[in-house]
């Protein structure tokens, strides 16, 4: 990898939430050339919506912008053949998969995935609330007690990790439900932003990558039960030990922020190392089924 190849690290912690504007996204912008990373602010005073990210990713973004999505990129497919094993028609890849929850999806506000999840072909397979736990939830039968997870996120947990299965939509440590909504965001880039690994990494020009803000934290020397930061002086400590220049603030933060920003900086370190792009059990046929984490290893 050309430690050149980006100019700038974008680093989003996205959101499934419900309604229009979302409190849980936060944008954080650094530079190739150094500078500690910035909040990029939202376009309304209510914060950043999901179609606002959508417009600036597609019309705003600075030119060679490695852009990190807090988010799954795919569902499992490889413990059980397929995404929705027993559904005839189940997708391909996870761009096929995209495709199908932007349809099914159409006309939801903001990019929202209520239909997918509540569609009776695709309801069995996922745990919701009020302890509707889908038939086919802990298919195949020696699933993580989590549910099911992806190849990239048994890395994850040896780094020290604890994912949970994006077929999991309960809980604070849910993923399912910001992973369905970035599927929706996904395939509406699909002509504009590559999504590596399901795309391979171009020579030029931007590109999208899934993030796990934890691995960051892990990096600056926090633990992953400890990966929340709340303070902007543990923030400053943290992206000091990333080698990264600090903000100088002091105060509370929303750990969404600190996310973003602490994430941003640590792409800007991780994006020249190759070995990152081409982790061992990366096969072409898993890059277009499941993707990967980037810097899961």
């Amino acid at each position: 990898m050309d430690a050149n190849r980006f100019s700038h690290f974008l680093a989003i912690d996205w959101s499934g939430a419900q309604g229009t504007h979302h409190k849980g996204i936060a944008l954080a912008l650094c530079r190739r050339e150094g500078g500690a990373p910035d909040l990029l602010p939202p376009p309304s005073p209510r914060g950043w919506s999901r179609e606002g990210v959508l417009a600036y990713l597609r019309d705003g973004l600075p030119a060679n912008t490695l852009v990190g999505l807090d988010l799954g990129i795919a569902l499992p497919f490889e413990d059980a053949g397929a995404f929705f094993p027993g559904l005839a028609d189940s997708p391909a890849d996870a761009r096929s998969l995209w495709r199908r929850v932007d349809e099914v999806c159409a006309g939801e506000v903001d990019l929202a995935a209520s239909r997918f999840v509540d569609h009776p072909d695709y309801a069995p397979y996922f745990r919701r609330h009020g302890g509707r736990e889908g038939a086919r939830f802990h298919l195949p039968a020696a699933a993580h007690r989590r549910g099911r997870l992806r190849v990239t996120e048994a890395a994850q947990a040896r780094l020290g990790c604890k994912p949970y299965s994006n077929f999991n939509l309960v809980g604070a440590a849910q993923v399912g439900k910001s992973s369905l909504t970035g599927m929706r965001l996904l395939h509406r880039l699909t002509g504009h932003l590559p999504v590596w690994p399901i795309d391979p990494l171009p020579e030029a020009g931007s590109v999208v990558v899934e993030i796990y803000t934890t691995l960051a934290a892990i990096e600056a020397g926090r633990s992953a039960g400890r990966a929340k930061i709340t303070e902007r002086h543990d923030l400053d400590t943290a992206l000091a030990a990333l080698g990264s220049p600090v903000r100088g603030e002091s105060g509370a933060i929303d750990d969404h922020s600190a996310d973003a920003l602490l994430t941003s900086a640590w792409l800007r370190r991780a994006a020249p190392r190759a070995a990152l792009w081409s982790p061992p059990e990366l096969s072409p046929q898993l890059a277009r089924r499941e993707g990967w984490t980037f810097g899961a290893s």
